[in-house]
């Protein structure tokens, strides 16, 4: 049994302008599957495929108040290519952020609800991922959480230090789960998180009941809801969806 990253959930108070938003910065595609929910995904994407992690925007009131812990990282082919995405970002309502990033060859901008991302330099390692280079969580232990999620998923384990870790689809394709080292403690609930989906034919209980095994703590919302939420050995909350 496995789960498969599936998809980024990105909390906004505006889930169709902020949609509209990376729609345009990604060049995807945007659909909706009920009130307050925008899906966003490649055009001509066949659901779910490791070629992309797809973004789904729901509306919540709550305001961001931190910096997030889960980000994306954008790729790009050139120094030109790098300029001309930040300049265009910028039309669209990107604003620059300061993270305590300093003198780095990256360009770390917030989105119009000030979620923060990163148009990276050129580098050759995300040369075939799509415009995601990368999801990126903050942690305090990148070899823990590598060796949980690389157990939780059937993602592969690339490179891993005490610095660092990254992980991507068995598959070669798509983005890759790159885990920082940060000294950042998790304050209150992600508002971007990580959702997974077993396997067809899987059941979800069992999945359930091997992510605990892992180290993942399940977390009641008082609500009925198809889908499961757990939290990682660090916290960070993300969603058991139905297998398909």
């Amino acid at each position: 049994m496995a789960t498969r990253l599936v998809q980024i959930n990105m909390k906004a108070r505006d889930d169709s302008a902020l949609g509209g938003f990376w729609a345009q910065a990604l060049g995807w595609g945007v659909s909706s599957e009920g009130p307050g929910v925008t899906n966003l995904e490649p055009e001509g994407f066949v659901y779910p495929d490791p070629v992309a992690v797809c973004v789904d925007l729901v509306v919540s009131p709550e305001p961001k108040t931190v910096k997030n812990r889960v980000h994306v990282d954008l790729a790009t082919t050139s120094a030109a290519h790098q300029a001309q995405v930040v300049a265009r970002l910028k039309d669209l309502g990107a604003t620059p952020a300061d993270v305590g990033q300093g003198d780095v060859p990256w360009t770390v901008l917030a989105d119009p609800e000030g979620n923060e991302f990163c148009v990276l330099e050129p580098r050759p390692l995300y040369r075939d991922t799509g415009p995601i280079a990368a999801v990126v969580v903050d942690c305090a232990d990148p070899r823990a959480m590598a060796r949980f999620w690389s157990e939780a998923t059937d993602w592969t384990l690339h490179e891993v230090t005490d610095q660092g870790a990254r992980l991507r689809s068995a598959k070669g394709v798509g983005p890759y789960l790159e885990f920082v080292r940060t000294p950042d403690v998790k304050s209150g609930w992600n508002r971007v998180h990580l959702d997974v989906r077993p396997y067809p034919g899987d059941d979800p209980e069992a999945e359930a009941t091997r992510l605990r095994s892992l180290g993942a703590t399940p977390i009641d919302l008082g609500q009925d809801i198809p889908w499961r939420v757990l939290a990682d050995p660090e916290g960070n909350e993300f969603c058991l969806l139905s297998p398909g």
